[in-house]
């Protein structure tokens, strides 16, 4: 089992620890409700420091990028990261990921941490363009400070202005007295905020002057259970659950990255799949009757029979009520569509909802 380098600090802060993605993880600390309302409402701060880096450089990166991944990386300039997902031969998904553009020939991608060997080795298969690839992974930390009070909190860390970050855009500056910090306004909890790219021999001195900074603000550290209910209050796809090798990204919504402008591995039968339409479609629903949905409970219509199954499911906390993804046979992903989770011996009512589930 692998160590971030703040894992001393979270067992030091009595958190939950819990094998995840190959690394000993902060599952939760005080709790997952109040861990989930302190980034609603507040400032909280996540150690996802199992997440992978590659930097991806020469004249010949941005082919590379635009050979492996579904979206269009050309539209980026310097200070742009985009969200995106690495298409396998078969029509599924190797990963999702983002991609920065750091300098005029130099991109850096992170990547899921179950996924790291993986991407690695499917990329380098790809690069017959003389790239230079480093995997940097583990010697860097990353820390998502976020919630709405997070720009607040953290502008004294930082001589640039934090609130002129834009949503998925970056800058590489001072923060918490380090130098070339990548600060993104990225995050996946859709309550505002940055993620911190620093070394590992620099994370705990960040860590120590954000919670000072924060403190005036009820700072508190998050864990990775509250990461998963805020990040499918906001409908986004967690890799191994609602996305993997076996499902297209037109099958799961991500048609919006899947840009047929360009040829990237597989894209010619996927742009058939387009044309033909999806036989099943991920979905996001809300019970209607008392329930917690979850990962792989199976999906019927009114008569008992098959129709899908959940990949994600919830009790939510900003909502009060069951909720999850799922895929369904296209004829009930409508919105408004009545279904039924079967949980044990009960044929639980539900509809399909737009996402997000959470509005602001």
């Amino acid at each position: 089992m692998k160590n971030t380098a703040l894992t001393h600090v979270h067992e030091s802060l009595g958190a939950k620890m819990v094998p995840f993605a190959g690394y000993n993880m902060p599952v939760q600390y005080e709790g997952v409700n109040a861990e989930h309302e302190t980034v609603r409402n507040g400032v909280g701060v996540f150690d996802v420091s199992h997440m992978g880096e590659f930097l991806l450089s020469g004249e010949n990166a941005l082919a590379l990028i635009q050979k492996v991944t579904s979206n269009d990386a050309s539209v980026l300039e310097i200070g742009r990261a985009q969200y995106s997902c690495l298409p396998n031969n078969d029509g599924g998904i190797v990963d999702d990921l983002i991609v920065y553009r750091m300098k005029e020939d130099q991109y850096l991608l992170v990547v899921n941490a179950s996924n790291i060997d993986k991407d690695w080795d499917w990329i380098s298969s790809h690069n017959n363009l003389g790239v230079d690839m480093k995997n940097i992974s583990e010697d860097y930390s990353l820390l998502a400070i976020q919630g709405p009070k997070a720009v607040e909190a953290m502008q004294s860390l930082t001589s640039i202005d934090l609130s002129a970050i834009k949503y998925y855009h970056f800058e590489v500056a001072d923060f918490a007295g380090i130098e070339h910090v990548i600060i993104s306004a990225t995050g996946y909890t859709g309550s505002g905020g940055f993620e911190i790219y620093c070394k590992n021999s620099d994370v705990e001195q960040v860590w120590n002057k954000v919670f000072e900074a924060g403190k005036a603000f009820g700072i508190k550290p998050v864990g990775l259970a509250a990461r998963d209910t805020l990040r499918l209050e906001m409908g986004f796809c967690l890799y191994g659950n609602d996305i993997n090798d076996t499902t297209s990204p037109l099958e799961a919504g991500l048609g919006w990255i899947t840009k047929f402008t360009k040829d990237f591995t597989n894209s010619e039968n996927l742009k058939k799949q387009k044309e033909a339409g999806v036989t099943k479609k991920l979905v996001g629903f809300e019970l209607t009757e008392r329930g917690i949905p979850r990962h792989d409970y199976e999906i019927v219509d009114a008569d008992g029979n098959n129709i899908g199954i959940v990949t994600s499911g919830t009790m939510a906390p900003s909502l009060g009520k069951g909720i999850g993804m799922g895929y369904v046979k296209t004829e009930f992903s409508a919105v408004d569509s009545d279904i039924f989770i079967q949980i044990r011996n009960n044929k639980v009512a539900a509809k399909v909802v737009k996402l997000p589930f959470y509005k602001k």
